[in-house]
């Protein structure tokens, strides 16, 4: 049975009666949502739109919704992070879900099609700078799902343990957890997008082998990860948000897709000066599919 009459102190709203993070009302919402790390590219995808009738600005979240070629699409940043993934899908959820007056969850669900774009670095070395990878899989080694009772038709658990055995996982990081992408969007958005396994990594630095000031516990992740694989699928890039937005976006009846831009290759060792246009190219294409 499904929660009802929930507490200001759990769903929490702003002065005017919007969501208290995203500000957003339900009627300024639209069904396709692009999911962008960065505040500025938000304008990047809206300067595509045909009309733009609504703007909101809050802390790391902006949001703009209008028409591209007569599709209702809304573009929201969600700065970087499971954990800011999590405050902004919840919210997106809320804000289709749950009456915000009665503070009830609605009988008539939404489903959201959410695609992040986003930057991603590659783990493969033939893929180059400026070129698109797809996550058809996610390993989440962040820890964030485990605070949440998913069903076990979410998680791919048998990659899970595929990936903990293969990597000899070690017991005092947090434990691996897998998710596929909606099969829906695969078809309809990504069909000719390179696929892979995308590390979701709880932060830039350490999380993600890269050793400056701070010594690293474990110096073989690097190292294993471009040779695991999974259904011939093989890991392709690291990147920090794509797990809670596959496990929770799924949870909650929606449909979910990562497509990044890779902007460095640590096996090559290479970083992209300019990314720009390709990201232009990336978000037109998207838009144009949804």
């Amino acid at each position: 049975m499904e929660k009802k009459d929930f507490l200001s102190s759990e769903l929490t709203l702003a002065e005017d009666g919007s969501l208290y993070h995203i500000r957003l009302f339900p009627e300024e919402l639209a069904d396709n949502v692009i999911l962008v790390g960065d505040p500025a590219r938000v304008e990047s995808v809206s300067k595509f739109f045909s009309t733009i009738e609504v703007k909101k600005h809050n802390r790391e979240i902006t949001s703009h919704t209008g028409l591209y070629n007569g599709k209702r699409v809304t573009v929201i940043s969600t700065g970087m992070g499971v954990d800011n993934i999590d405050i902004v899908l919840t919210e997106l959820d809320a804000c289709k879900n749950i009456d915000l007056k009665k503070r009830e969850i609605k009988e008539e669900k939404t489903s959201l099609n959410l695609i992040r774009l986003g930057t991603t670095g590659a783990l493969q070395k033939d893929m180059d700078i400026n070129t698109y990878i797809c996550s058809e899989y996610v390993v989440g080694i962040d820890g964030m799902m485990w605070f949440y009772d998913l069903d076990h038709d979410i998680m791919e658990e048998e990659l899970q343990y595929s990936f903990i055995n293969y990597m000899d996982w070690n017991a005092l990081l947090p434990v691996p957890y897998g998710a596929k992408a909606s099969q829906e969007l695969l078809d309809k958005v990504a069909f000719d997008i390179r696929k892979g396994i995308t590390i979701t990594a709880p932060g830039f630095y350490g999380p993600q082998g890269r050793e400056l000031r701070m010594p690293l516990r474990e110096k073989k992740i690097n190292d294993l990860l471009p040779l695991f694989s999974y259904n011939n699928v093989p890991v392709t890039n690291y990147e920090m948000e794509t797990s809670a937005l596959y496990c929770l976006g799924k949870s909650l009846g929606h449909k979910v897709l990562t497509i990044c831009n890779v902007v460095a290759n640590r096996l090559q060792g290479s970083f992209a000066k300019d990314y720009h246009q390709s990201m232009d190219t990336l978000i037109e294409t998207v838009l144009q599919r949804l």
